[in-house]
């Protein structure tokens, strides 16, 4: 019986160890780098990425605003606490997307910003901001994030539809967070019309153009999208551009 479990020990110890050996040989073949992230979208597709990114072992940044799910909830709900716990837990990155999805519209008569929420009591109104108020926005995700998972987020954030101005981008530095949009090249299409964008031609599309440095963006699910995209490109993805000599980091940039 003691042998038995031993050999058992064993087993799993060189598995363990064929594993991370084939991790680290991977990393050290990797000459550039790509930022996978996501934005939090309707949520549908969530647990489809997390296992994906699981699977592929690899770590990503997600940008998160509260917005109606899918199943009808919304992402900053209570009812997602263990989903954000979980990604914590496996070392991701995370970012505000501006607590309800508020979106810039144009620079204001002095100094403010027009802007206007998808969500939250405000919901489809133009508003005027000043400074103070668009980074107490910014601020509520992390604010709502240490709620839900005891752990603060990177100081990043990401405007909504990636609608800025050097205004409400100084806004958000003066308030403490870097933003980060997407490269060109990164735009992975995943809302736009399946008909005229199917998931193979974006799958082609993203492996081939990608290039070192770029930030990809993608969402956790989108309403949009008949075709839903991630089970169809995400893995096959990942695995196109690790075999083109990508290792994949997460946001903020580190200085090399």
């Amino acid at each position: 019986m003691q042998l038995t479990a031993s050999l058992a020990k064993l087993a799993v110890l060189i598995v363990v160890a064929i594993s991370s050996s084939s991790v680290f040989a991977e990393e050290a073949n990797c000459k550039k780098t790509v930022y996978l992230t996501f934005d939090t979208g309707n949520m549908s597709v969530a647990q489809t990425v997390a296992d994906i990114l699981n699977r592929q072992k690899i770590k990503a940044t997600f940008f998160l605003a509260n917005e109606k799910t899918s199943r009808g909830d919304f992402s900053l709900d209570d009812s997602w606490r263990y989903y954000w716990q979980d990604r914590v837990r496996e070392g991701h990155h995370f970012g505000s997307h501006i607590y309800d999805h508020v979106y810039f519209v144009k620079d204001g008569p002095s100094g403010e910003i027009f802007v206007k929420p998808q969500f939250g009591p405000k919901a489809g109104v133009t508003t005027l901001y000043n400074e103070a108020a668009y980074c107490r926005e910014i601020r509520r995700v992390e604010d709502r994030f240490k709620e839900l998972t005891a752990t603060n987020i990177q100081k990043i954030w990401r405007a909504p539809g990636g609608k800025t101005s050097p205004r409400s981008i100084k806004m958000g530095s003066q308030c403490g967070y870097q933003h980060f949009g997407w490269s060109p090249a990164g735009f992975l299409g995943d809302e736009l019309s399946s008909r005229s964008h199917p998931n193979q031609m974006l799958l082609d599309k993203a492996s081939s153009q990608i290039q070192d440095g770029d930030i990809t963006m993608a969402h956790l699910g989108i309403w949009s999208r008949k075709e839903p995209w991630a089970p169809a490109v995400l893995e096959q993805l990942i695995i196109n551009l690790k075999g083109r000599g990508f290792c994949f980091a997460t946001l903020p940039k580190q200085d090399k």
